[in-house]
């Protein structure tokens, strides 16, 4: 089978960047100096990844986990060739499509129309295919009248819908999608679950990003844990689901959102 996706002993490595406030800007010079105290230092640095391997296969529904801070965006980033690693290598084969940001790439001032034509450029649709699906990326949008208005007046919701649509729409070989299910209405996040299933079923190679439990075990036939920017696991999805602890928790709430996620994931 083809290899899709070498990710080979991957480090990156990041500056802390520190700002006052304006209430630290405004304190007496005493306390001014006490606070530069805490912050880091001028050369103080962090690893958003560290030594992370894997490879993955073509077709494979790959389902990125992790707790908050521990690499998984900056990971996508590279993958997706946003960014480069610091160490090691990063390889991918085909087109890459997806939607690691809402709204990314997108030009407040501009309509949401004229931002359906730039953004699907910027991931390597010609004109014509822009042209050829046009109507079904503003139809899976479905933002009505707001099409042709500045998308600075969009809502978040808005956003990811415009932002989805033209991702989806984009003939690629690797797709990713980074928390895409955080923002939006729930008819909007059945809809994109419908459609990431048939990006699935088509052969296409889905790394996918989500903190929920229900839509990584329906979308996703393989995980893998980043744990403070190292490959924690690697493997079975619902073993990927108890190491991090994700069907254990003992607070009620986090029972009633797990079970939520199921009920919208078995919609599809």
């Amino acid at each position: 089978m083809t290899t899709s996706i070498v990710v080979d002993n991957v480090s990156k490595t990041f500056r802390y960047q520190y700002n006052r406030t304006l209430k630290q800007v405004l304190r007496p010079d005493r306390r001014k100096r006490d606070a530069a105290d805490d912050r880091p230092a001028p050369d103080a640095t962090f690893k958003a990844l560290d030594g992370v391997s894997f490879e993955v296969k073509q077709g494979e529904s790959i389902g990125l986990m992790g707790l908050n801070g521990s690499g998984k965006s900056t990971l996508l980033k590279l993958v997706s060739g946003v960014m480069l690693p610091d160490e090691g290598k990063v390889l991918t084969r085909g087109r890459i499509s997806g939607l690691i940001a809402t709204g990314a790439g997108f030009h407040n001032e501009l309509t949401g129309r004229d931002n359906i034509y730039m953004n699907a450029a910027m991931l390597g649709m010609t004109k014509d295919e822009i042209d050829s699906k046009f109507d079904d990326i503003a139809g899976f949008a479905d933002v009505g009248r707001q099409l042709d208005m500045p998308v600075g007046n969009y809502s978040s919701g808005q956003f990811a819908r415009l932002g989805f649509a033209v991702a989806v729409h984009v003939d690629c070989d690797i797709f990713i999608a980074d928390e895409v299910l955080a923002v939006g209405d729930r008819p909007f996040k059945r809809k994109c679950l419908k459609r990431m299933k048939q990006i699935r079923e088509s052969g296409i190679t889905m790394f996918y990003v989500s903190h929920s439990a229900g839509s990584v075990k329906k979308m996703c036939d393989r995980a893998i844990v980043l744990d403070k920017g190292r490959v924690g696991f690697d493997g079975d999805v619902d073993e990927a689901i108890r190491f991090l602890h994700y069907d254990g928790d003992e607070e009620g709430d986090d029972d009633d959102v797990d079970a939520r996620d199921e009920a919208l994931a078995s919609d599809i």
